[in-house]
């Protein structure tokens, strides 16, 4: 059946594809780990699948379209690790696979552009998975594979409103430090339009038209609220995870340029100052 996607860590991400597809008679099969979402997937219309479980297998030889979003982990590519076999010998028979990567791969750039044929210079152990996992998923042969390189996602539910109103947002300051951002909804558009025009070996850089420093961003927050600005904080002396200062640790603004011209994407969100009010509508 030619509409038939099997979505590997059916997210964020891939659930906003979906409401995009189902209406268009699309047959979805969703993986998850977490028992819980089982039901909400159902309900979305989802055909869930929990992870790992046999019946993933009867899906992948039903599907014509898979879409890749589970993350690394330490142990490499989660998908590959329990599949490779499986999805090497489907590969020639799918019309399009897509990879969700992560604009990390790049590295840091001291807030200069970059594109998708920028040199892969990781610095952090996440960028490094990524690269990593790219290339396993480049070397099966066959595979239509298509590389999604995203950039900070936001959305309905994830972004600075909760964190204003609640009085615990920061506006975090690193001189120079700037980030590329993307609405879920872009994310999702993008991935339609390589879906119906699919280019086997394609990297697409997924990111709005206006990087920008993270502290600017909690600012208008707080101005689209009427709530106070948040205090500044120096990112030296700011009290953060980890991982939340591993993000800091890169600087760079991506280009777009390639969705638009390959894929003939228009950003319903160009930047965020569009994506938070209409997420404040």
């Amino acid at each position: 059946m030619e509409k038939t996607l099997l979505s590997f860590g059916h997210g964020y991400s891939a659930r906003a594809l979906a409401r995009r597809l189902l209406p268009q008679g699309w047959t979805i099969y969703g993986t998850t780990r977490d028992d819980s979402k089982i039901n909400a997937l159902h309900d979305e219309g989802i055909h869930p699948i929990h992870w790992p479980d046999g019946k993933v297998r009867a899906a992948l030889d039903r599907a014509s379209h898979i879409l890749i979003s589970a993350a690394p982990g330490a142990d490499g590519d989660p998908i590959l690790a329990e599949m490779a076999d499986d999805i090497a010998a489907a590969a020639p028979r799918l019309t399009w696979a897509g990879y969700l990567s992560t604009t990390g791969v790049y590295g840091d750039h001291g807030g200069e552009w970059v594109d998708e044929t920028t040199p892969l210079t990781p610095t952090t152990a996440r960028g490094k998975a990524r690269v990593a996992a790219e290339n396993q998923w480049q070397a099966i042969p066959g595979l239509p594979l298509h590389i999604f390189r995203l950039a900070g996602i936001y959305g309905p539910g994830r972004g600075p409103f909760e964190k204003v109103k609640s009085g615990t947002a920061r506006r975090i300051v690193k001189p120079g430090q700037v980030f590329s951002r993307i609405h879920v909804e872009d994310i999702a558009q993008v991935l339609e339009a390589s879906m119906t025009h699919p280019n086997p070996g394609a990297v697409y850089n997924v990111c709005d038209d206006d990087p920008a420093p993270p502290q600017d961003v909690i600012a208008h927050a707080a101005e689209l609220l009427g709530l106070p600005l948040p205090p500044e904080v120096p990112f030296d002396s700011a009290d953060m995870s980890p991982m939340a200062r591993s993000f800091y640790a890169e600087s760079k603004r991506v280009r777009n340029d390639r969705i638009k011209r390959d894929l003939g994407v228009d950003l319903i969100y160009p930047g965020y100052r569009e994506g938070l009010w209409a997420l404040l509508r």
